[in-house]
């Protein structure tokens, strides 16, 4: 069975987003600034990527409005809208739990879930998530979209800590994962 890693990054105090849902304080402190963190990695063990439309119409309008960043991926973007899917982009209504475990259970490697909060939020409440990156950004934002909100209570286990440029990396799988249908 395919494993759903969540893979994101979270200012100090637990946001995704700032206030009006921008991203630029997703920078280091200076310190490091060259070095690549885990992500070349990352990318080698997933060929799926999971995001709701907030988080790809933010991609496509705002921060690579030329080239699609997941070029080479097969994404699924959670919307109602009714917009038409392309080789590598499929527009779903599904909902992120169905989509998910639909996902798990096909052939493949790992399952990226890039974002947005509420989908990250549905898919805990599912336990759906098997693996979480955690970059914290040394930025304290006071406020924006929060990455989570979901009232379920899950055990983690920390696998390993990456630390550079200020920023900390933490991976954690589920101490207790629910057993596979």
């Amino acid at each position: 069975m395919r494993k759903a890693i969540l893979y994101i990054a979270m200012s100090l105090d637990g946001y995704i987003a700032d206030q009006s849902g921008g991203v630029s304080w997703l920078v280091g402190d200076g310190s490091d600034s060259g070095h690549p963190g885990s992500y070349p990695d990352f990318i080698q063990t997933v060929d799926t990527v999971v995001l709701g439309y907030r988080t790809y119409h933010q991609i496509v309008s705002e921060l690579s409005p030329e080239n699609w960043v997941y070029h080479g991926l097969k994404s699924y973007v959670l919307t109602h809208r009714k917009l038409a899917s392309t080789e590598e982009i499929s527009f779903t209504d599904q909902s992120p739990a169905d989509l998910v475990s639909k996902l798990k259970n096909d052939s493949g490697s790992g399952i990226w879930i890039c974002g947005g909060a509420d989908v990250v939020n549905q898919l805990l409440e599912s336990r759906l998530i098997d693996e979480f990156f955690i970059s914290v950004i040394p930025t304290v934002l006071g406020g924006g979209v929060r990455l989570f909100t979901a009232e379920r209570p899950m055990d983690l286990s920390l696998l390993s800590v990456l630390h550079y440029n200020g920023i900390v990396e933490l991976r954690y799988c589920l101490r207790n994962p629910p057993n596979p249908v």
